[in-house]
């Protein structure tokens, strides 16, 4: 008796730490599919963490009522648990064109995930309190529960989410959790009330999750498509972001997150007036520095300038930016230029490679997704701008993306405004790309910008070198009383969350 309750005694201690990995694995799945769907990454994950807080808490006090053979019930647990947090991220990504209360769904999933392992932990140490002593008991409990945690948090961003993805994730975990209760129900037979069900179950359990798992890139890829309503023909997660490439009879778009970022149809229209005022006005143009931009497509516009003598081009996602270096459709659309003997690519958060940054440069252009959540919205604030200042010299232009002036006017005007502070002299101008609508910049410089033409590039697509065209705003793209965005107030995110939220 003393042999097998040594062995026991550790096995559930094991449990604790498995329940402890698997349980925060769900809660951070939950948290990256929102972010990834629904945008906001701040917003989502801290309801999510509060929900799941919540429900463990409701799941801990509703274990009281548990009566009868505990290690069924734990069992039995277990295998729910493997049920409910491994079909989540299917199950979510199946739902979200299709319901129109997505988010009800979601944090459905995310209180009964909580509320199961919330219920395991009291029952756990119902079964050890004859074993071992409560003060070790707790101690051992609490100790192994950290420790998963722990590993989990680690785990997720560094290797589960770009190796097996936001779907093979929690089937992974949640086949873990069955294979607990599977070993339980042989090896300790004998103290189980009904193994021969329990075995059934468990087994009948892995099994569906085993084939799910199979099957899970063409279920994400049937997903998606009817996400998109378009041939995916390209899927990646990176720790930062969804990647998904789509094709059609007419075009190519890209998907950072479910937002669109190009159509191969006329992001020429975006890319020639992000880059091709700037270039023609500034005095000299030998150094530039491009932050964000990881298509490679502002890169194309640059090269075409023979006296650019090197680029500087900082992308966070290194995933992004390989796709665009060695993809042979991606290449014919940026026309190589990722692969540039002038351009050198660095993979790092902008704001700590700015901070860090000892070069000057003679034009800098920002091409940095829109303001959508706290972690972009550093990337137009005003403590940003003032680390810029460090890398230019008195004849330096920057240009930067603005997001729109017609569906977002408030937050259009707030990052010019926020720019202003840092640079005294800047130009608002906007134009129109299909895919978006009215699209928005802006121009900043130390000194005043006056239109003159240093160089032209002919045969471009859509720009003419008419800027003051492009510096007329309507009624409806002009906001007044916008605040400045600080990095400790992030009043951008709150525009853009509201504008945007009225569109879409």
């Amino acid at each position: 008796m003393d042999k097998k309750r040594i062995p026991l005694e550790m096995l559930l201690m094991f449990s604790v730490f498995v329940i402890a990995t698997c349980g925060l694995i769900y809660e951070l799945v939950a948290g990256a599919l929102a972010s990834y769907l629904l945008g906001d990454s701040v917003k989502q994950f801290s309801f999510i963490i509060g929900v799941y807080l919540f429900s463990m808490g409701v799941g801990s006090y509703l274990a009281k009522f548990i009566k009868g053979n505990l290690i069924d019930k734990f069992v039995e647990i277990e295998i729910l648990v493997g049920i409910v947090g491994g079909i989540s991220s299917v199950v979510l990504f199946i739902l979200f064109n299709t319901l129109a209360h997505f988010e009800s769904v979601l944090y459905l999933f995310v209180f009964f995930t909580g509320c199961l392992v919330g219920v395991e932990i009291p029952i756990l140490m119902n079964i050890l309190k004859d074993r071992i002593g409560f003060k070790d008991l707790v101690s051992n409990v609490f100790a192994f529960d950290y420790i998963g945690a722990l590993l989990a948090s680690i785990l997720f961003p560094l290797v589960l989410i770009p190796k097996l993805g936001i779907v093979k994730t929690p089937l992974f975990f949640g086949l873990i959790n069955i294979s607990i209760a599977i070993f339980l129900c042989f090896y300790l037979k004998k103290e189980l009330s009904k193994p021969f069900s329990l075995r059934i179950k468990s087994l009948g359990a892995f099994i569906l999750l085993l084939g799910l798992f199979i099957f899970s890139d063409k279920i994400l890829s049937y997903s998606e498509e009817k996400l998109y309503g378009e041939n995916v023909v390209f899927t990646k997660s990176s720790p930062y972001q969804r990647i998904v490439l789509t094709r059609n009879n007419r075009e190519f778009r890209l998907y950072l997150n479910n937002n669109l970022q190009f159509s191969s149809t006329d992001e020429y229209r975006y890319h020639e007036a992000l880059v091709h005022p700037v270039m023609s006005m500034a005095k000299n143009i030998g150094r530039v520095l491009i932050l964000g931009g990881g298509d490679g497509f502002a890169v194309r516009e640059v090269l075409k300038y023979k006296e650019v003598k090197n680029i500087t081009l900082v992308d966070l996602d290194g995933e992004m930016t390989d796709f665009f270096t060695t993809n042979e459709t991606m290449r014919g659309l940026n026309q190589n230029s990722m692969s540039s003997p002038k351009l050198k690519v660095i993979n790092k958060d902008a704001y700590i490679w700015v901070k860090e940054c000892k070069q000057k440069f003679d034009v800098i252009i920002i091409d940095f997704p829109d303001p959508s959540n706290y972690s972009l919205g550093k990337l137009y604030s005003l403590q940003f701008y003032k680390e810029l200042e460090r890398l230019t010299t008195p004849d330096t232009k920057v240009v930067i993306q603005t997001t729109s002036p017609y569906f977002a006017p408030k937050s259009f005007w707030c990052i010019e405004k926020t720019v202003n502070q840092i640079f005294p002299f800047t130009a608002a101008y906007h134009t129109y790309v299909p895919s978006f609508g009215e699209w928005g910049f802006s121009m900043a410089s130390f000194e005043p910008i006056n239109n003159t033409i240093y160089r032209k590039i002919p045969n471009l697509k859509f720009y003419d070198y008419n800027f003051r065209q492009l510096s007329y705003f309507t009624k409806d793209m002009k906001a007044a009383d916008v605040e400045v965005n600080r990095l400790d107030n992030q009043i951008l995110v709150r525009y853009f969350d509201e504008e945007w939220g009225k569109v879409q």
